[in-house]
């Protein structure tokens, strides 16, 4: 395949996914008109840069609830920056993805920890083997290229690097580079943060940083809507055997709210992967003692959720037993 027709094909799947998220929201029964304004802001926006087109993410599976949908397009349909607040396993990466899809904007997914500065935010001066070049930093390519930023964590950052954001965050929507032109950050850009309480590193979001964006607190994914994702994403599974990995998720859940166990269990994209590991031919207990068990540290917690997991899913449980499909 040459790189032209691998590009059509790339760009036809993409196009292919944000038409079928633009059904899948309208068949979830999300406001008609917020969805036409979706439209409307990608007909206005189109990513002018080809080179840009393998940014827009293409999701494996879709966010499920209405009325978090809703919130959030209401929030960048109004040019508003968006942050997402909630426990683990709420899906908050997912949502993000889905919206940069949706809008169908190349997004940059930024990873905030302790050493993150402001020139890695922004950019600096680099030298590129000749001379002194400005070497884009992925805050300013998202505000240039009117990207969707995902600022990954943002509680884990130091509050000092993250004052740079003020100015492309707030009205101003510029960002001024010390040494060079400012630039004003382009009118389709938004920024969208996830945050987690309780994981090692965390902090309060300081109130400058938290004022410009309007919050979202996520919901635990409901058992219903567990239920469709994995059919979904899972289509050939069989309805008892997709039952009981729903109950199991459902289980570990209320174990860790209930502090019966830490939240190391409570991992969606574990359950996922298992599955994923089952389809390939692993026993099932074996794919969800290495996707979900393994990453409890505890010796006796481990023990507890390997006690959880046994009560709903066979350790021997095979492929075919699962799929059907006629493979062994």
């Amino acid at each position: 395949m040459t790189d032209q027709s691998s590009k059509i094909s790339s760009d036809t799947v993409k196009t292919e996914s944000q038409q079928d998220l633009l059904q899948f929201l309208a068949d979830e029964g999300v406001d008609r008109a917020m969805l036409d304004e979706v439209r409307a802001f990608r007909e206005r926006f189109p990513v002018q840069d080809p080179a840009l087109a393998h940014r827009i993410p293409v999701p494996d599976c879709f966010y499920y609830g209405k009325d978090v949908w809703e919130d959030a397009l209401a929030a960048l349909l109004a040019g508003k920056n968006l942050l997402l607040s909630g426990p683990k396993a709420t899906g908050k990466n997912v949502l993000a993805d889905c919206l940069c899809s949706l809008f169908a904007r190349p997004s940059w997914n930024i990873s905030f920890h302790i050493g993150t500065d402001a020139a890695w935010l922004i950019g600096a001066d680099s030298f590129d083997g000749e001379r002194v070049v400005f070497r884009p930093g992925p805050v300013w390519l998202c505000a240039n290229h009117g990207g969707f930023g995902i600022l990954d964590e943002v509680n884990m950052a130091k509050n000092e690097s993250l004052a740079v954001l003020h100015s492309a965050l707030d009205h101003r929507r510029m960002i001024d580079v010390p040494g060079y032109e400012k630039i004003d950050v382009h009118p389709a850009a938004r920024f969208i943060g996830t945050m987690n309480y309780g994981y090692a590193g965390t902090r309060e979001l300081n109130e400058a940083l938290s004022s410009r964006f309007t919050i979202l607190n996520m919901p635990p994914i409901a058992e219903a809507d567990l239920d469709r994702l994995i059919a979904r994403r899972f289509p050939a599974l069989r309805e008892k055997i997709r039952e009981q990995f729903v109950k199991l998720f459902i289980e570990i859940e209320k174990k860790a709210e209930s502090s019966e166990i830490s939240e190391r269990a409570l991992d969606l994209r574990g359950i996922l992967d298992a599955i994923s590991l089952a389809q390939q031919g692993l026993p099932a207990g074996k794919a969800v003692e290495m996707c979900v068990v393994n990453k409890v540290f505890d010796a006796y917690e481990r023990t507890l959720v390997r006690d959880t997991v046994q009560a709903r899913i066979p350790a021997e449980l095979g492929r075919a037993e699962m799929f059907g499909d006629g493979r062994p």
